[in-house]
């Protein structure tokens, strides 16, 4: 495969890709399916097709060669762009595979851009062997266009759904019942003047053809901006879905996720910052809100209310799109992943753009007997549902968090297989204090590596976090690291000589949570600890810190571990932390000569020789790192795990 092409993120043979679409699961012939937004002709946008890729488990693809469908009729004649999959025929039986997608007929479409009506419409594609061949039945389109009333900046992207939940047996899309009950269907676009928008349908399940408008999803205005815990949410909404989320009890609530364009720089501190990633893309975020459906309609044909909202993904993936695994009943979603990090020139040399993320499992996240967050106040983080508990007798008030929880598919341990697990060599040495000098580096030997870190992070620490050295002596690096202070997560990347590459930093707020006698936290890192502290001999201080910490536990707050798991694959980074922020980004090392320095200030290393100034193939190692200015018995941080999986599978096959 060509340099910095990623082995186990699905991509195009060739040409631009973008978003993912066409998400399903066939129960004929037990096969998912992945459509996305292709240009096999060129390597930049434009001649938008559907390509086609379909696996056994959501790990490993077999990619046609050529698209599934392409811009053939007069009313696609200027793109197929994206919608969703039904496991049915149009009339809701099963045996077929039906596609419903925006049929584009004019150029340029931009929320800008004054509206054309009739430029998109939605229409549908049949499959009757298994995805192999579609053709389109002559009802097509089967809209013509958004509602006449309204003057839109955008619509487009279909999505089916069951909602409101609370009038299902099945919360939206769960079951092999789903076609037999009411069907909604929604469109991404927005309001002019007034709100982006998910426009929504009443469908009927034995009558794909047939589209009911019933209302706007939610009225929030343009550049609805909670705070930085949210984002900005834009004048224009593309790629929208609405699901359902349960917890462990029972509990649902539930949420739309959408791509929203137009945000504003300004609202956002962690745009406005010198360096930042974001400050040379798009103006766009991928965001997700939770709703609470209104008792009434009014004539303004609003259907829910906002209650609270965050970000999807902070780096640069975009166009998320999910459907409900009947296999795993769980919530699947996938991204786009950028290229628009890359110049041009350097894009069209590479021969490919973009990339779909890994799965990502979503859920609604509960957590309980929470006393405050490491620095904010409850109250100001508006990406969470702050829910009072029953008031106890004695002691501080207590809270039950909801948010959206999201993490990598289980299945992903599947590419681990015939990977080295390098942290072998760590395990007798956990837990191990982090002081201002980072551990001693583990090897690696490819450029496909999987992490998972869990950090106890003392009162003291500045910063904690993971670095990935580009060079044998990691000065020039990529690190991974949180704030406490600020409640900041940031990636760092290395600067490139050839700055017409963005490799500015990504940031993320991210807190900590503190427990209230919280026995599943305290009892768990017990454990674990006393189970490694057995082989630990060399660090005394790590002991009296963990032990001590572990006898205020009784009395005082316990608050959660530090936790990141992240995905690398030769240029594409995937970064969860707590499973519920997540950050993806690119490292372009290979694309450039790397100049001696960082994204951050940096000690101005030695002269190299040519041999050392330029990265290899593969990255040379990770490293651990805490840092404080403040002398105190407790090392800042501990690293409580470490397992790292060097050279995961290849699983994409592009078919000839």
């Amino acid at each position: 495969m060509a340099a910095s092409k990623p082995s186990f993120h699905l991509s195009a043979s060739n040409g631009w890709m973008n978003d993912p679409c066409g998400l399903g699961y066939d129960p004929l012939t037990g096969l998912y399916h992945m459509s996305f937004q292709w240009n096999p002709s060129d390597n930049d946008w434009g001649n938008i097709s559907w390509g086609h890729a379909t696996s056994t488990d959501l790990v490993s693809w077999r990619v046609s060669s050529t698209p599934a469908l392409t811009p053939s009729t007069e009313y696609d004649r200027c793109g197929v762009f994206t919608g969703c999959l039904q496991a049915t025929d149009p009339g809701g039986n099963p045996g077929a595979l039906t596609a419903i997608y925006t049929s584009v007929k004019h150029l340029p479409l931009h929320y800008t851009l004054p509206y054309t009506f009739g430029c998109e419409s939605l229409s549908l594609a049949v499959s009757k062997n298994g995805g192999r061949t579609w053709e389109r039945p002559d009802c097509n389109p089967i809209l013509d266009g958004p509602p006449e009333h309204l003057s839109v900046t955008g619509w487009r992207d279909p999505h089916l759904t069951t909602w409101p939940a609370a009038q299902q047996t099945n919360p939206v899309g769960q079951g092999q019942d789903q076609v037999k009950k009411p069907a909604n269907g929604i469109v991404a676009g927005g309001v002019v003047g007034r709100t982006p928008a998910i426009f929504v349908y009443q469908v009927n399940p034995k009558d794909l053809r047939q589209w009911t408008y019933t209302g706007l999803l939610v009225d929030i205005g343009l550049n609805f901006h909670p705070s930085r815990w949210s984002g900005d949410f834009g004048v224009n909404w593309e790629v929208s879905n609405l699901v359902t989320l349960t917890n462990d009890a029972g509990d649902y609530r539930e949420f739309a996720i959408m791509g929203a364009e137009g945000c504003l720089r300004a609202n956002n501190s962690l745009w406005t910052t010198h360096g930042s990633a974001q400050h040379k893309r798009q103006p766009r975020s991928q965001l997700w809100m939770c709703i609470n459906r209104r008792a009434e309609i009014g004539h303004d044909e609003v259907l829910a209310n906002y209650q609270f909202g965050g970000h999807f993904d902070h780096g640069c993936l975009y166009a998320a799109n999910s459907f409900w695994d009947p296999v795993t009943s769980r919530r699947v979603v996938y991204g786009w992943i950028t290229e628009e990090d890359l110049p041009d020139e350097a894009r069209h040399r590479q021969g490919w753009s973009g990339v779909i993320s890994i799965p990502r499992v979503v859920e609604l996240r509960t957590i309980r007997g929470v006393v405050k967050a490491r620095s904010s106040e409850l109250s100001s983080i508006s990406s969470v549902e702050l829910v009072p508990d029953e008031r106890p007798s004695a002691g501080p008030r207590t809270y039950t968090i909801h948010t959206l929880g999201i993490k990598p598919d289980p299945r992903m341990t599947l590419i681990r297989k015939e990977a080295a697990k390098v942290s072998d060599t760590l395990v007798h040495r956990l837990p191990t204090a982090l002081g201002n000098s980072s551990s001693e580096s583990l090897a690696l030997k490819s450029s496909r590596w999987e992490i998972k870190a869990e950090f106890k992070v003392n009162a003291s620490c500045d910063r904690v976090g993971i670095e990935i050295g580009h060079l044998s002596d990691h000065t020039l690096k990529t690190t991974l690291c949180w704030a406490p202070s600020s409640e900041t997560f940031t990636i760092h990347r290395p600067t490139l000589k050839d700055q017409t590459i963005n490799h500015g930093y990504e940031s993320a707020p991210h807190t900590l949570f503190s427990f209230k006698n919280n026995s599943y936290d305290r009892n768990r890192n017990r454990n674990e600890i006393d189970d490694r502290s057995k082989h630990n001999t060399q660090d005394s201080k790590t002991d009296i810190c963990t032990e001590s910490q572990h006898k205020e536990k009784d009395t005082a707050e316990v608050e959660e571990t530090l936790q990141i798991h992240a995905f690398y694959d030769s240029s594409v980074l995937e970064v969860f932390v707590n499973d519920r922020t997540v950050i993806s980004t690119r490292l372009y090392t290979h694309h450039s000569h790397l100049s001696l320095s960082q994204s951050q200030p940096q000690p101005q290393p030695q002269p190299q020789t040519d041999s050392q100034a330029f990265p290899s193939e593969q990255d040379h190692g990770l490293r651990f790192f805490a840092e404080s200015t403040v002398e105190d018995e407790c090392p800042p941080a501990v690293l409580l795990k470490a397992d790292i999986w060097d050279g995961l599978a290849e699983t994409i096959r592009f078919l000839i």
